[in-house]
């Protein structure tokens, strides 16, 4: 167990979970309690948040903090992350798996839908990677950035129509990269993982409908959708020691979809 711990042990870390109010987000920071860290849960739905840092206080016995912020607020990160710094301590670990995937043809995602969409999943995860960057240069801690991009960072959907989406999260693929570049003489890996289609609060409401489960199904060789525990051994692995030589890199978590 020692040499497990020192693979993949996270005692006396910080770890800060945007868009944890619920759904994959639960599980990352569920994860990183299993392996002793302390969490910040971060999201709008503060009752929400309280439920899920409650629920992981007790299974996991570790530190927890409640943050609520508005995300799309660029000006509330910094805020958040004060509080959250003052509540816990400076991050080690940031999870950016906040996001939005408004639906409908691409000539309709102009104006409010693909400005939320931008403003959400590529400019908080900026935002939000800058904040923890000043946390992790502090004393020369470094630390490690996790962002939660998507197979379709890479390719187009061929069942949901989602133009807005997928520019963003090809960006932050992008932008995952050159972070890593940027800060690894720092000791800050910057590491992605990319979900195929899972159960979450982002994908129920297509889940509910007749057929799309089978549908999102066939588009990978295991002929099935993920199970949200199958993200968290990627995200343990991403925020330990273990892949203190790995940066730069995106994890394709989809059921050799991406092998296609």
């Amino acid at each position: 167990m020692s040499h497990l711990e020192n693979l993949f042990g996270l005692t006396g870390k910080v770890a800060y979970v945007t868009g944890a109010s619920g759904g994959l987000g639960v599980e990352f920071a569920d994860a990183l309690a299993s392996a002793g860290a302390d969490i910040v849960v971060m999201a709008r739905r503060r009752e929400a948040l309280e439920g899920v840092a409650a629920g992981i206080a007790e299974r996991h016995g570790v530190r927890t903090l409640a943050v609520d912020v508005d995300l799309g607020d660029t000006d509330a990160i910094a805020g958040a992350f004060a509080r959250a710094r003052d509540g816990l301590g400076p991050c080690d670990v940031l999870i950016n798996n906040a996001g939005i995937a408004p639906t409908g043809r691409a000539e309709r995602q102009r104006g409010e839908a693909w400005d939320d969409t931008v403003a959400v999943n590529l400019t908080a995860l900026f935002h939000a990677s800058l904040e923890a960057h000043a946390h992790m240069v502090d004393g020369g801690r470094g630390g490690r950035v996790v962002n939660i991009t998507s197979i379709f960072a890479r390719r187009g959907s061929p069942l949901f129509r989602v133009a807005a989406y997928a520019a963003t999260k090809g960006g932050v693929d992008n932008l995952t990269r050159q972070l890593a570049v940027e800060w690894a003489p720092e000791g800050i890996t910057v590491n992605a993982i990319a979900p195929a289609w899972f159960p979450s609060d982002m994908t129920a409401g297509s889940l509910g409908k007749d057929g799309i489960e089978q549908k999102m199904a066939s588009g990978n060789p295991m002929g099935r959708i993920g199970r949200p525990e199958e993200l968290r051994s990627a995200c343990l692995f991403l925020a330990a020691p273990a892949s203190s030589y790995v940066t730069g890199t995106t994890v394709h978590v989809d059921g050799g979809y991406s092998a296609w």
